[in-house]
């Protein structure tokens, strides 16, 4: 990536975040009279029993994290959960536009 210029630099990360957002995993679960919550099998395939939890409630959304992951990275998860939430403000807003990936990077490219 250093032999990139600064545009190709962008171009990059841009695919990169287009890339993990294609293998986002989203999955429907209920709640017990009891509070329990089930994680689906195919998003706890990694997790061990009795493994820690963080759960942070933030303006009716909720961000699960493992406890050793979390506290590892305990700024930077909370910047993105304040950013992830100011974002999901202005979408619910209408503030957001779609546009394909191509167009997207021409939009960049004017910065």
């Amino acid at each position: 990536m250093k032999n990139l210029n600064k545009m190709g630099r962008l171009k990059y990360l841009v695919r990169l975040v287009l890339l993990g957002i294609k293998k986002m995993q989203i999955a429907i679960t209920k709640i017990s009279s009891k509070g329990q919550i089930v994680i689906p099998l195919e998003m706890r395939k990694d997790l061990k029993e009795g493994e820690r939890i963080v759960i942070i409630k933030s303006r009716g959304n909720l961000l699960l994290k493992r406890e050793k992951e979390f506290s590892k990275k305990l700024a930077e998860d909370l910047e993105f959960a304040k950013r992830t939430e100011e974002a999901y403000k202005r979408y619910e807003k209408g503030e957001f536009k779609s546009m394909d990936a191509d167009d997207f990077l021409k939009e960049i490219e004017k910065w």
